[in-house]
């Protein structure tokens, strides 16, 4: 995958522009496979309820990059009655706000049916620029807690469990104090245990150290022109921020240990989505955060409340050429059925999206060509998965897209503003093939996506997909799955030891001869988080066997034995792996 130094570096500098970017045409695409794919994607928003505005910056152009990338979906069960349900960020605009610019949560009542429950359930705040959502259950109570990222003041829902949230950001010591000269911009956020005491703690991830009234304005440097059209400014050329751990101390309130666990002192990044799980299998949960146009950051667990970054040393901080690349959304999951847990990370037009695999000690490679996923490289990726939508027993890729500028299209009509999103369905050996048409009449929709958030909403047994679409409403994509003979799994964890909601378990699941691992994750995509049920496709098997590795340390082996249903798996009840 390697390119000339001189070529990538000219492709960079010929227009000038804020975000990294190769100038790489497609790989060519293969001929067609011909085997048929039975999962059809169907945008039912509306009818579910949906139709609230994401509002988000201006619609024509923007002045500013806070207007261009956020927009974060959650997923998850907030009133434990089994259904799962939709929390949609809602941003604002630089003048005249709109008054309804709030994020949104909606109940999922059954039937693929969603009530705003905004108000009611105590989550109405002032219009504002919310960023992204991670989710985890911080005080163990067994009800789901929201934490929120802003350009400004960030917010932790703690949910009462009586179907109502109170921001507890303040007391639970998570607002900065003093109060910084101008507002922080909190980007992607996850709950991890870094101590295996049982309580989640928080890491923040800041994008820029951004100040409104000194940013220059479109076209006034190069860093603020993409192909020699004017258009905001960033993220290169502006400040870059810093990151921010904090420990759960187990009494509801946290500690900022950034400077001590050796976080702080990286600052020199434009720091978005961030996810944490145990990536070198030794039993202590890291971190991961991709960044925009710098090169993204992989802080390995040591064991002692101190981490040590090493995204460089294991390959996952720049793409197989060595260079930087837009850092964007982040999808976790288990490629080549390795028993290993991959990375896929999104990126800004004319690169390729980026496939890493793991050889499970931590150390990555990059595989994108030879997984086929280059194939088209115009459309700026954001919020993605890696989820086996056609239960064929191999895990499948999907991108939402969409360019970050509206005002270029007119001179820029070979990239769009709006632009449909992306399925690559897995063949086998880590091999792609991108499917368009064939995927569902939602897969043909355009529209400018950031957030994507995969889940079970209808209790089905199949994923379906929930997109946040600049200044317009989200789309809800069914997955109306016609494959007869094919088996699915659902696995929700209860942490006992570790943290109730078994944030950071890694699975490993074995059937019909396969080996695939996936995790429980609190946040992924792009500034989402998904559902927190485990969901494999079977193919044929009738059965499986689910070896969990918990956050607390513990290993236990779970026979797994009636399919096309959701178990429960409580830490401490499964039995021992064999030696």
């Amino acid at each position: 995958m390697r390119l000339p130094a001189l070529l990538i570096l000219a492709a960079g500098v010929l227009w000038g522009q804020g975000i990294a970017s190769r100038g790489v045409k497609p790989q060519a695409k293969p001929r067609a496979s011909g085997i048929p794919w039975h999962a059809k994607f169907t945008n039912v928003a509306k009818e579910a309820g949906l139709r609230q505005v994401l509002h988000y910056g201006g619609e024509e152009k923007s002045d500013y990059v806070i207007e261009t990338s956020s927009g974060g979906v959650a997923i998850f069960d907030y009133d434990n009655d089994g259904l799962q349900d939709i929390f949609l960020i809602v941003g604002s605009k630089i003048s005249n706000p709109p008054p309804d610019a709030v994020s949104r949560l909606y109940r999922n009542l059954g039937g693929l049916k969603f009530e705003d429950v905004t108000k009611k359930a105590g989550l109405w705040r002032e219009p504002g620029w919310a960023q992204g959502a991670a989710i985890g259950d911080y005080n163990n109570d067994g009800c789901i807690d929201l934490f929120v990222t802003y350009w400004g003041d960030n917010a932790l829902y703690r949910n009462n469990c009586d179907g109502t949230f109170t921001d507890v950001a303040a007391q639970a010591g998570l607002l900065p104090n003093p109060r910084p000269k101008r507002p922080r911009w909190g980007a992607g956020a996850t709950f991890v245990d870094i101590d295996r005491d049982g309580f989640l703690d928080l890491y923040v991830s800041n994008y820029i150290d951004f100040d409104l009234e000194n940013t220059p304005k479109p076209g006034e440097n190069p860093n603020c022109n993409w192909k020699g059209v004017p258009v905001s400014c960033g993220p290169r050329g502006l400040k870059t921020a810093r990151h921010w751990l904090y420990r759960n101390l187990g009494d509801g309130t946290f500690e900022d240990i950034s400077e001590k666990a050796g976080i702080a002192k990286y600052d020199k990044s434009f720091g978005m989505t961030a996810t944490a799980f145990d990536i070198d299998e030794d039993g202590w949960q890291d971190i991961y955060n991709a960044c925009d146009s710098t090169p993204s950051l992989m802080f390995r667990n040591n064991g002692d409340l101190t981490f040590t970054e090493e995204a460089i040393e294991r390959g996952i901080a720049l793409n197989d050429d060595g260079m930087e690349q837009a850092g964007m959304g982040l999808g976790i999951g288990d490629v080549n059925l390795d028993g290993r847990l991959d990375i896929f990370k999104t990126h800004f037009a004319d690169d390729t999206h980026v496939l890493y695999v793991n050889d499970g000690k931590g150390m990555f490679r990059d595989i994108t060509l030879k997984a086929g996923i280059g194939v088209e490289t115009r459309r700026v990726g954001w919020g993605t998965g890696i989820y086996d939508f056609d239960h064929d027993g191999l895990p499948d890729i999907f991108i939402g897209t969409g360019c970050v500028y509206p005002e270029t299209e007119a001179a820029l009509p070979a990239y769009p503003y709006k632009t449909r999103p992306m399925l690559f369905r897995n063949l086998g050996d880590a091999r792609f093939e991108w499917l368009e048409e064939e995927a569902g009449p939602a897969m043909l929709e355009k529209h400018s996506v950031r957030g994507a958030a995969f889940g079970d909403l209808d209790n089905d047994g199949d994923i379906d997909i929930v997109l946040w679409n600049r200044n317009e409403p989200p789309s809800l994509l069914r997955n109306d799955l016609a494959a007869e003979g094919r088996n699915w799994v659902q696995l929700q964890l209860v942490g006992t030891k570790s943290n109730r909601a078994a944030i950071g378990a890694r699975i490993v699941l074995e059937y019909g001869g396969k080996r695939q691992a996936k995790a429980v994750l609190s946040q992924a995509s792009f500034y989402s988080a998904n559902d927190l049920r485990v969901h494999f496709g079977l193919g044929h098997a009738a059965k499986a066997r689910a070896t969990v590795h918990w956050p607390s340390g513990l290993t236990e082996v779970f026979e797994i034995e009636s399919v096309n249903t959701l178990h429960t798996l409580r830490e401490g009840a499964g039995r021992p792996p064999a030696r």
